[in-house]
């Protein structure tokens, strides 16, 4: 039955055409944007799952500057301790040939002098942003002995937020300390025997070939020994955090690269499988707007039957 009222073909038809017009949409704007979901209302789950992880993935670029920051000053410090052990060294080999009797120790003393001046300088200038782990005052209010790096940015199964760190104790690295009871390696008073002295205070010029100044001369020697010693010992726990820092950067570049891959997986649009839909899409529309013409045309012929 034809009805003037009532185009069912038509309404039909329409309904088509607007249901592949809504798909063709959708699939243009996949291709025009390389992404399947690109708002919640195409998949509420997907999308907040990846839009969470993209957002975890720029703390963790963040992270990843902090880490470099960090472990530049990690480095820095490295170096200035690697440097002074070198000058503890000479120190050391001087002091061995003050040892033989009628050397000149006044001469050996001025180069001493220097190679403590250049210690002490070295210290000093072993910052970077403003960080300085060979050359502090403990007695300083802001003291802290702990020295975080931020390392690592963690999202528990239950949403839990947290931020680690690799931290140093530099009280075991100190060199200089300006408090007025300096523990700094090179500025504590360390005692051998019956000599007490720090390595920064040793003067050796008035010392004789007396049995007794011999014995000093000695003890001074195992001073800067015991003190080189502790140079290393600190050269090591900043080259263990140094390691870690490396492998860390590595591990976050990796985990977001992983969760680049896993959001890519959740949203992006398969570029084939896109691109045959929307030639589908398209080829679909135009049959649908020839059925609606021929629907709408329909009544029409009803025309006929009154001539």
């Amino acid at each position: 039955m034809t009805s003037l009222l009532t185009n069912t073909a038509a309404m039909v038809a329409l309904q088509t055409l607007t249901d592949i017009n809504a798909g063709l949409n959708k699939t243009n704007n996949a291709v025009s944007t390389g992404l399947r979901i690109s708002q919640a209302s195409d998949s509420s789950a997907y999308w907040a799952i990846a839009t969470t992880t993209n957002s975890d993935t720029g703390a963790m670029g963040t992270v990843r500057d902090a880490l470099a920051i960090g472990k530049s000053t990690l480095d820095v410090t490295y170096n200035g301790l690697d440097s002074v052990r070198g000058n503890l060294q000479k120190i050391k080999e001087l002091l061995v040939s003050a040892r033989q009797p009628g050397v000149d120790r006044a001469a050996v003393q001025v180069e001493i002098d220097g190679l403590l001046t250049d210690m002490q300088t070295k210290a000093d200038a072993s910052v970077i942003n403003e960080q300085n782990f060979l050359s502090v005052d403990t007695s300083d209010a802001n003291y802290n002995a702990t020295k975080a790096v931020v390392a690592s940015f963690e999202r528990a199964a239950g949403g839990t937020i947290t931020v680690s760190t690799i931290d140093l104790d530099i009280s075991t690295v100190i060199l200089f300390d300006a408090n007025a009871t300096p523990t700094g390696l090179l500025d504590q008073d360390r005692t051998v025997g019956g000599t007490t002295s720090s390595v920064e205070a040793i003067d050796i010029s008035a010392l004789t070939d007396s049995t007794a100044d011999l014995t000093e001369l000695e003890e001074l020697i195992a001073i800067v020994d015991e003190a080189m010693v502790d140079v290393i010992a600190a050269q090591n726990s900043v080259g263990v955090n140094l390691a870690r820092a490396d492998s860390q950067n590595t591990f976050l570049s990796a985990l977001m690269d992983a969760n680049d891959r896993a959001v890519g997986a959740l949203v992006d649009a398969d570029m084939e499988e896109a691109s045959t839909k929307l030639r589908a899409l398209q080829t679909q529309q135009q049959l649908a707007i020839q059925s609606l013409g021929i629907a709408n045309t329909a009544a029409q012929n009803v025309l006929f039957l009154f001539q």
